[in-house]
């Protein structure tokens, strides 16, 4: 059934590009629709089934494709897929809601936008890793278009530094993949037959780190992540909410799914110096943030902070670091959404300016009293207040950070405590600022919050506060996952350093 995800995702782009241009409402409806029945499907899975014990990856559709090489058309999915997927579509429903006030090439935009969407979803339910690559680079190439074309600030360079870092990643990570193929002597590149092969320890040595920097570059790890705080601010409101949403996840999903479960021995070589990269990508991020004037490249850099801390959490390869990876890939795909919703399209679109000097000037707590209350249950969300999924994925993670090697938890609970700071310094500035600087003859008269922006945004609160108020329906998904005999080399075979 979750097929559906992908090919339903496909043919709606197909619609959105032969929609007819004088009838714009045509390519939105077709996009929010397809949107809301993919998201059904994984949401009825996890609430009519019981998660397995077992942890088991389960089949949806098994056929050869290329015999001759041996790839196939495997898809399927177990908890962390699962959750994945329900991700995707949480975020593309808000994406295309907040995307509604395209008027240009309207078509043309959600067709690209629909595209990306059913890449992302096909990375999700791959299991044979050369289809998994293949549904990868599709979902690259929409971002280049969606940026360039309906982009702002220096849309081209945003649009051409995305994808060159992408696709760079994207050739280490299939160097890994074809050389794990070759080296295995597997007869296909399903993964179940990949991990059977016990590849001997020099050649984890090198598969390791190539294979897992190919994908961390596009999950924004330092210091390769100067993309990603520049193709947000370049990207229209909507893209941006899947940029930091999904497809930042799929660089840590795929490090996950890929290097980490095929070389345990790998990650026991290298994750002490990884992890301290991801360490200090939490705190350079939050630095940035905290000093920077421009409202969406603080949500930007933010953003490259908060994905550091999923990095950070596989890379402690402890079951409840692993744990709070997958809860802060949710997390984040969640909070960072709904953060880049109110600046981007609420506060930034509106005011035409991103600078934090002439924001404090407009009154927008009063103008815009949805965006101001928003941005604060955003905020609050995203330095990690009990009932919000932040604190939930957080706490697994310096947990699970603490069991392997506990001075860098120390060093991401600084980050935590600098996230505060930027965030409170983001929210006094533009919606509550000192009655000495505010001045309401200055400030222009702005548009009302839609009720697309506000189904949109409720949303994704709605789902933040699923998970902090009640995780367990989560990890009893994820938690099996870990468990199962793919995981099992990776979490118990690791002594805390």
């Amino acid at each position: 059934m979750l097929a559906w995800t992908v090919y339903l995702s496909f043919l709606a782009s197909l619609a959105c590009f032969c929609s007819p241009a004088s009838r714009p409402s045509y390519a939105r409806w077709i996009a929010l629709i397809t949107s809301v029945v993919a998201t059904f499907l994984p949401l009825s899975i996890l609430i009519f089934k019981t998660a397995p014990d077992s942890g088991a990856v389960q089949t949806i559709v098994h056929l050869s494709w290329v015999p001759s090489l041996g790839i196939h058309y495997l898809l399927g999915y177990d908890g962390i897929s699962l959750i994945m997927v329900l991700l995707t579509g949480i975020a593309a429903m808000s994406a295309i809601l907040f995307s509604w006030n395209i008027e240009h090439r309207t078509g043309e935009f959600f067709g690209f936008l629909m595209a990306l969407i059913g890449g992302v979803y096909g990375v999700f339910i791959s299991f044979d890793l050369f289809l998994l690559f293949v549904f990868y680079e599709i979902a690259i190439i929409p971002k280049y278009f969606l940026i360039a074309i309906w982009g702002f600030t220096r849309k081209s360079y945003g649009a051409m530094k995305l994808v060159l870092y992408s696709f760079v990643g994207s050739a280490l990570a299939l160097v890994g993949i074809m050389a794990t193929f070759v080296v295995s002597g597997a007869e296909s590149f399903a993964l179940e037959h990949l991990i059977a092969f016990p590849y001997e320890e020099g050649f984890q040595r090198w598969a390791f780190p190539v294979t897992f920097l190919g994908f961390v570059i596009l999950a924004g790890l330092w210091p390769f992540h100067t993309w990603a705080p520049t193709g947000h601010v370049a990207a229209p409101t909507g893209t941006s909410m899947l940029l930091a949403g999904v497809v930042m996840k799929l660089g840590a999903y795929g490090a996950l799914r890929i290097p980490l479960t095929l070389f345990p021995m790998g990650a026991a070589m290298w994750r002490e110096e990884l992890a301290l990269l991801a360490a200090v990508g939490i705190v350079a991020g939050a630095l940035v943030a905290l000093v920077h004037q421009d409202f969406k490249f603080i949500i930007g850099y933010s953003s490259v902070s908060h994905m550091s801390f999923v990095v950070l959490g596989l890379l402690a390869t402890t079951e409840t670091g692993l744990s709070g990876a997958v809860l802060q890939m949710f997390s984040h795909g969640i909070i960072a959404g709904l953060l880049f919703a109110v600046v981007g399209r609420m506060v930034c679109a509106r005011t035409h300016t991103r600078d934090l000097k002439e924001l404090q000037w407009m009154t927008l707590r009063a103008q815009l009293p949805f965006a101001s209350t928003l941005f604060l249950l955003a905020g609050l969300a995203s330095i990690g207040l009990p009932g919000f999924s932040g604190f939930v994925a957080e706490l697994h993670v310096l947990a699970g950070v603490w069991q392997s090697f506990a001075w860098l938890s120390l060093v991401a609970g600084l980050g935590i405590i600098l996230g505060v700071a930027y965030t409170m310094r983001a929210m006094l500035t533009v919606f509550w600022p000192s009655a000495l600087v505010t001045d309401s003859g200055r400030a222009p008269i702005l548009e009302p919050i839609t009720l697309q922006e506000k189904w949109g945004a409720c949303l994704l609160v709605v789902a933040t506060l699923s998970v902090g108020l009640y995780p367990k329906w989560m990890l009893d998904w994820i938690t099996p996952c870990l468990q199962s005999p793919m995981l099992k080399p990776l979490t118990e075979g690791m002594a805390p350093m």
